[in-house]
């Protein structure tokens, strides 16, 4: 995806989800959502370990499957070779881009997401990239 493509889905974009999103302010699947949340996106966070608790002014939900809005981007913080076995529920969801955090690519997973149509954004910070793309406060 070209640079003109990325900025014109961050302004679009209204929905995150957050795959493997965390607590923990020191880390990044912490602090990237939340520079996103600071910035009007609406943050879906995934984990099945914070379920049921608030992060973001949303409940955690447990797993991909639960959601059930629109969902524009879809973050992932957890290594690729653990969601080759995801990639339908990945699918189901439809986000408009599958972004691999640096950390999470692989890849077999990035193929087995282009091969089900889905875009795939690999390597690059979501945060760097927005701020790059759309300045601080974008």
């Amino acid at each position: 995806m070209d640079d003109a493509a990325l900025a014109k889905l961050l302004r679009h974009a209204r929905t995150i989800a957050v795959l493997g999103a965390h607590k923990d302010p020191a880390r990044p699947a912490h602090y990237v959502p939340a520079y996103l949340y600071q910035r009007g996106y609406r943050i879906l966070p995934v984990n099945p370990r914070f379920a049921g608790e608030v992060l973001f002014g949303e409940r955690v939900r447990a797993d991909l499957g639960e959601i059930q809005e629109a969902v524009e981007i879809l973050d992932v913080f957890r290594r690729g070779e653990a969601l080759l076995s995801e990639v339908e529920k990945i699918r189901s969801l439809a986000p408009g881009v599958v972004w691999l955090q640096p950390g999470a690519e692989h890849p077999g997973l990035e193929h087995a997401l282009r091969e089900a149509g889905l875009p795939v954004v690999a390597g690059r910070c979501l945060m760097a990239e927005h701020r790059r793309l759309l300045g601080e406060g974008g």
